[in-house]
């Protein structure tokens, strides 16, 4: 036999007596995102749309149209800086520091196949390996949450595509399908398995505007070609819909859990409570969880309590908490919010307990993923994260700690 051959054998032997897996539902998941990274959202890096800064309605509302408006050698090269800069292995050790176990990491369809016409650029897939030794190396467990179909899953620029929700229309179901086969045949192989615990099918399909039919086949498709190429667990969303609806899809047994995601700012009935009423949500969560038979992870949630974030409903677009996104109402000022250096001490404090509160409801499900880890700053988007809220003691360090002990009673 051959030293290259025998070595090869060893490593993967060495590989897979280290390891350990992740026991979801015994284990809790505790964890952050890496939102902004190799899917754009113009809120979370706005420098990366800053030569329209001065005139927003000239410039492109995603990534998607980013490229197309750069083209693709200078996208490219943009994409690249920002890809070598906003993650890296220190990012990793912080976040295990502060006492998480996972990442979550968003990546587009784009960045293992392109479709005809499609200006998006390629090179994400090289830092997800890296990201995954990152992790490694830290100590973190990683999610592969693909967070982008064909043809826009919800009409969020967070598809890569913003307003316009064409995944599956055409042929758009099986080019997902054969980019989850594409991730799951790599990542499921046994020199990753000690990392990449969990594949995510797909990020946050509008399922109420989605024909239940096609997403729940599509949903049962994607979780056979995940179990076909190995042991991982595969995760699904909520796909905005009640919990109890997936019921009938997949047995527990199945090495499956839902993930669902949660905000408070994404209505203007949400922006128009008071603190107390936003505090007491974040309480009742709790209940929420109930209807699954299946582990539920909050696998995205934020510490904000308004919409004010610049950008947050879209470049170009203002906040319903201010009466500036389309016909909302007002409901105070965006001046003096999502500033972490500018809050006095009560004001971190009533964070800091509705953050908690959070913590607690979320802890009653298989765990929680924090969005995201970090915004660009100056852009009030501080509640969103994690980074800064630990640095400006506002979320706990550990998570386990508590500075308000059952703050929901």
């Amino acid at each position: 036999m051959k030293l290259s051959v025998i070595a090869s054998t060893l490593l993967a032997t060495c590989v897979a007596a280290q390891n350990v897996a992740f026991s979801f539902g015994s284990n809790k998941v505790r964890g952050v995102n890496l939102g902004g990274w190799l899917v754009l959202e113009p809120w979370i890096t706005p420098s990366l749309w800053g030569r329209w800064a001065s005139n927003p309605s000239a410039g492109p509302v995603d990534e998607y149209n980013l490229c197309r408006v750069l083209g693709k050698s200078v996208c490219q090269a943009e994409l690249k800086r920002h890809w070598d800069t906003w993650i890296t292995q220190n990012d990793f050790n912080l976040i295990k520091s502060y006492g998480l176990n996972t990442v979550r990491i968003p990546i587009g369809y784009w960045a293992f196949t392109l479709n005809p016409g499609d200006p998006y650029v390629q090179g994400q897939v090289a830092y997800l390996d890296r990201a995954i030794g990152w992790a490694r190396a830290a100590g973190l467990k990683v999610w592969i949450d693909i967070h982008g179909a064909p043809g826009g899953q919800n009409g969020f620029d967070n598809s890569g595509l913003r307003d316009r929700i064409g995944f599956l229309q055409g042929n758009t179901a099986k080019e997902q399908l054969d980019v989850i086969k594409k991730v799951a045949e790599k990542y499921s192989q046994v020199q990753y398995r000690d990392i990449v615990v969990l594949i995510e099918v797909l990020n946050e399909p509008m399922g109420p505007r989605l024909d239940w039919n096609k997403l729940r086949q599509f949903t049962y498709d994607g979780w056979g070609m995940i179990r076909r190429a190995g042991p991982t667990w595969v995760g699904y969303s909520d796909a905005f819909l009640p919990l109890s609806k997936w019921n009938g899809l997949l047995a527990p047994s199945n090495k499956v859990l839902v993930d669902k995601h949660r905000y408070q700012v994404f209505s203007e009935g949400e922006v128009s409570r008071t603190y107390w009423q936003q505090f007491d949500s974040a309480c009742s969560a709790r209940h929420e969880f109930r209807g699954s038979n299946k582990y539920v992870v909050v696998g995205e949630w934020s510490a904000a309590i308004t919409d004010c974030a610049k950008w947050l409903n879209g470049w170009g677009r203002g906040a319903r908490y201010d009466g500036t996104f389309q016909s909302s109402r007002s409901y105070g000022t965006c001046a003096d919010k999502g500033n972490a250096d500018r809050m006095t001490q009560t004001q971190k404090d009533d964070l800091r307990r509705f953050v908690e509160a959070q913590l607690d409801s979320y802890e009653t499900t298989a765990g929680w993923i924090f969005w995201t880890w970090k915004t660009e700053p100056g852009n009030r988007s501080d509640d969103w994260s994690y980074s800064k809220l630990v640095a400006r003691g506002i979320m706990p360090k550990p998570p386990g700690s508590r500075r308000f002990p059952k703050p929901c009673g």
